[in-house]
């Protein structure tokens, strides 16, 4: 069913498919090629072409959806054209399910394939269509053997410790003084930008990182240092506002403390700057990582002692929140189970906050300080993480290699990934550290307390103080005011008052 050139005053309907799998620049110059090619085609044989289908960027291998391809089989299906032409057969297909369908589809609507690079394919004979199945069976052959080259070159550049390629990591990327052409998807006009230094930091982002990593060792949340991103202007690499799950991933990156990993495995070293040093990436991931760690998907508490302070009202262990009280509706601490008026919130925390800067700000205070984990070799753990490591890699090698079977490989597997886990809590433990750290010893604690943001104060509270809201005295009190002090009880954590 192979044609030829149209006859003079016959009108045969075309259609032309273009794809590109890789469009690293966003100039579309690969399909545009392809269909200059494939109209000049067009033109020889005297088709009309009556649309030009383009997936840009997009894999036939992969086997993620091609909305044009779609398009096309749809439109042919309701004769939209009897010819279908491309640059070749591996521009239509690379999966021999796809090209089954579109031979299922060329035989009942009569299509005929024209190609730039292999020539007509003729779908109605055996011998054509044996000659389409090999065309594809090769591009498969081509694009399975690309796809073990380029990770095998990705898995090589790792254990090199080497850069990966992609997106610009948040922490890394130099300018060199260098500069390079690329062109800009928006425009489609070349511009120059700078060459990058994937293994040097930037100090400013790098700094951000290591905040991050002290805050949440601190006691701080995510939020806290999401909203302190915010505060300083910082966004991702693409220029977007840092989101809890971005703001999470990046303190969890093993890249940060200088470990290269591929395909989610360790693997060793990187050439690249560390931002923070292993024992406190170890920890947060400890800490991020904890099945038990409680995390607020609604709003975070915006009142010092909320769901902290504790109702004293007989019998009741409820906290306390803020809601709006008394005739003028100013806010104050109640019991959710309703014991009791409300106590005016910042009177309640103007209390507590001035009773812990006075304590923190005593000769004594660094007697409140935990006794810091000094029977902790970090320098061994750090050895001895890297000794499981490599037995779990072992372990896999020699299971590859069919020298244990898979109950011996899960058995040995499941004790070394429980070693690890111990190790890291180790490790975990060498490098959290005591939220009252940043106040013991400051020059002005009251300032130091101030700088702090409301998390890491709420933190503090938690370590140092039990404070239960008694039912207040009625009336006026002994010093004038109507607001009972003494109804509201401290109970000290940590040494004496």
């Amino acid at each position: 069913m192979a044609t030829t050139k149209t006859p003079a005053g016959q009108c045969t309907r075309a259609v032309i498919y273009v794809r590109i799998s890789q469009d690293r620049t966003g100039a579309h110059l690969g399909v545009d090629r392809q269909r200059e090619d494939c109209e000049a085609l067009a033109e020889r044989n005297g088709w009309e072409v009556v649309e030009v289908f383009v997936d840009n960027d997009l894999s036939a291998y992969s086997g993620k959806p091609r909305p044009d391809y779609r398009r096309m089989l749809t439109d042919l299906n309701d004769g939209t054209a009897t010819i279908v032409i491309a640059w070749h057969t591996d521009r239509l297909h690379r999966s021999p399910t796809e090209l089954e369908e579109y031979i299922d589809l060329s035989e009942r609507r009569g299509i005929n394939t024209h190609t730039c690079q292999a020539g007509p394919i003729d779908l109605s004979t055996p011998s054509g269509r044996m000659t389409a199945r090999i065309l594809g069976a090769v591009a498969r052959h081509e694009s399975e053997h690309k796809a073990e080259r380029v990770a095998r070159a990705r898995q090589q550049k790792a254990k090199a410790g080497e850069w990966g390629g992609g997106i610009r990591p948040f922490g890394w990327g130099m300018p060199t003084g260098e500069t390079r052409k690329k062109v800009d998807r928006k425009t489609g006009d070349e511009v120059e930008v700078p060459v990058l230094d994937m293994n040097k930091a930037v100090p400013e982002e790098a700094a951000a990182i290591e905040t991050g990593t002290d805050m949440l060792l601190s006691g701080g949340s995510v939020r806290g240092w999401v909203k302190w991103l915010a505060d300083k202007g910082y966004t991702t690499t693409r220029g977007n506002t840092i989101s809890h799950v971005e703001a999470r991933d990046m303190l969890l990156r093993p890249r940060n403390a200088g470990i290269a990993v591929y395909r989610g495995e360790e693997i060793g070293r990187g050439s690249w700057d560390k931002l923070v040093p292993e024992e406190k990436f170890r920890a947060v991931v400890a800490i991020l990582k904890d099945p038990s760690r409680k995390t607020t998907p609604g709003a975070q508490p915006k009142w010092f002692g909320s769901l902290i302070y504790r109702c004293g009202y007989r019998g009741c262990t409820d906290t306390v929140r803020v809601t709006k009280t008394g005739r003028l509706q100013l806010p104050g601490y109640r019991c959710g189970l309703q014991h009791g008026g409300g106590r005016r919130a910042q009177l309640v925390d103007d209390y507590i906050e001035d009773l812990i800067i006075e304590r923190l700000s005593r000769p004594d205070a660094a007697d409140l300080l935990l006794p810091g984990p000094e029977d902790v070799d970090v320098a061994a753990l750090q050895i001895e993480s890297e000794q499981i490591r490599r037995r779990l890699t072992d372990l896999a090698g020699a299971f590859g290699a069919g020298q244990i079977t898979m109950p011996q490989f899960t058995e040995g597997s499941d004790v070394a990934r429980a070693q690890l886990e111990g190790v890291n809590r180790q490790l975990a433990r060498a490098a959290t550290k005591d939220p009252l750290v940043p106040l013991v010893g400051a020059p002005d604690v009251r300032k130091a307390w101030k700088s702090m943001g409301l998390q890491e104060r709420r933190t503090v509270l938690r370590e140092l103080l039990d404070v239960t809201l008694h039912p207040p005295r009625p009336g006026r009190m002994p010093d004038g005011t109507y607001f009972d002090y003494d109804a509201i009880v401290v109970k000290w954590k940590r040494g004496p008052l």
